[in-house]
């Protein structure tokens, strides 16, 4: 659980460096300075408490650490460092854009690969350490470091500058942004290695993140859905684990655990964007989230609603997983057996081939249908090609109960 004085942190985080890139121009040496802020910021403040100002302390701490490490470039940078030095002013101006919302399209620009703008977003915006990001990512902290380096580099080698995009490429660098905050929610809800279903550290600062994106774009129908979205879905949390971490599926769940809170305000920020804006599939993807959330028992859920949302979401945005959830909404409509025949087509995509999850699905089908014996072969062929050890017990489990 993270502390105030961390939530403080890491809102102040983008802030400040929007401020030093604003002022000083490039990115990974203002970037750097602020994360040496950030440190000093955290040995300091638990023993001698937070300044009154403490964005004009980070801002002036990592201002002079900036000029420290510009210093070393060259002679006549330095003599134009020390003049910036003295005129660092503790109150910051109101700045000509938004910060947080310039630097995670900066940080998802399109120059750089998708695990690199998941890295450098939880870096620079999301203000995590190397160490931090290693650990939620399940990664060794040189590949992080090393990710988080090369990004940086080929920004400056892009002469990526820090300013909003031209109206025309709005739409797309919006879209990267929400595509990385969708990928480091679904990482922290379901684990895809490791020995723990969750990581509720990421899925707590994709929700952080999204919410800042939403303040400053409240009437982006998508960025709304997104919230919306994770909100529904996070808010099942509480009930999706045993204590000893076994997986409990959506039908299996106690619904009295799930957060109220989260589910009525994912109802209503759905409810306004579908009623106000396009359609779209984060959109699409929250009012499915809505409907089981909404249903007080699995036996109530409206699955012929699931289903025409689905057909809707596959038209939209067409991918191997809402093939799947799509095939298993079908089979609670119009039952397994024709079910089992979409899903034999839906094998075709090479993304879905042996895909630990086709097989999760098929031997849910079959043990609808009745055929517990391949069900249960089924069961195990998934459990020895998913990664998550929470998922791979839960189907072994399920291989184990099956009727003889």
């Amino acid at each position: 659980m993270r502390t105030p004085f961390e939530d403080l942190v890491r809102d102040l985080a983008p802030q400040v460096l929007g401020a030093l890139v604003r002022r000083y121009g490039g990115f990974d040496t203002c970037e750097d300075a602020v994360q040496e802020a950030l440190l000093a910021a955290a040995v300091q403040w638990p023993t001698k408490g937070v300044p009154d100002n403490p964005k004009g302390w980070l801002i002036t701490v990592a201002s002079r650490r900036r000029t420290e490490l510009f210093r070393n470039e060259s002679a006549r940078r330095r003599r134009e460092e020390v003049v910036a030095a003295q005129a660092v002013p503790e109150p910051e101006p109101p700045p000509a854009v938004d910060d947080t919302l310039t630097l995670l399209l900066l940080c998802c620009h399109p120059s750089l690969t998708g695990v690199s703008q998941v890295a450098l977003t939880l870096r620079a915006v999301g203000g995590l350490s190397t160490a931090e990001i290693a650990r939620a990512l399940l990664v060794p902290e040189s590949t992080v470091g090393q990710r988080i380096s090369r990004a940086k580099q080929r920004i400056r080698a892009d002469g990526a500058e820090f300013r909003l995009p031209p109206p025309e490429e709005f739409p797309d660098r919006v879209a990267a942004v929400l595509q990385v905050l969708y990928l480091i929610f679904n990482e922290g809800y379901t684990a895809s290695s490791g020995t723990s279903l969750n990581r509720v550290d990421l899925t707590s600062e994709a929700i952080r993140l999204t919410r800042q994106l939403h303040d400053r774009l409240p009437n982006d129908g998508e960025v709304t859905g997104l919230l919306a979205l994770m909100l529904l879905t996070d808010a099942r949390r509480p009930a999706r684990t045993l204590p000893d971490g076994a997986l409990v599926p959506l039908a299996e769940q106690d619904r009295r655990r799930w957060d109220a809170d989260a589910i009525a305000e994912g109802v209503e920020l759905i409810t306004r964007s579908l009623a106000e804006t396009p359609v779209g599939p984060y959109q699409l993807q929250a009012a499915i989230a809505a409907v089981h959330d909404e249903a007080e028992r699995a036996e109530d859920t409206d699955w012929q609603e699931v289903l025409g949302l689905y057909e809707l979401l596959n038209a939209a945005a067409p991918g191997p997983m809402v093939t799947l959830n799509r095939v298993v909404a079908h089979a609670m409509v119009h039952g397994p057996l024709p079910a089992l025949a979409h899903l034999a087509a839906a094998e075709a995509d090479p993304a879905l081939a042996n895909h630990h999850r086709v097989h999760a699905v098929r031997a849910h089908l079959l043990d609808l249908a009745g055929d517990h014996e391949s069900a249960k072969e089924h069961y195990l062929k998934a459990a020895r090609t998913t990664l998550s050890q929470p998922e791979q017990r839960y189907l072994e489990a399920r291989a184990r109960s099956r009727p003889e």
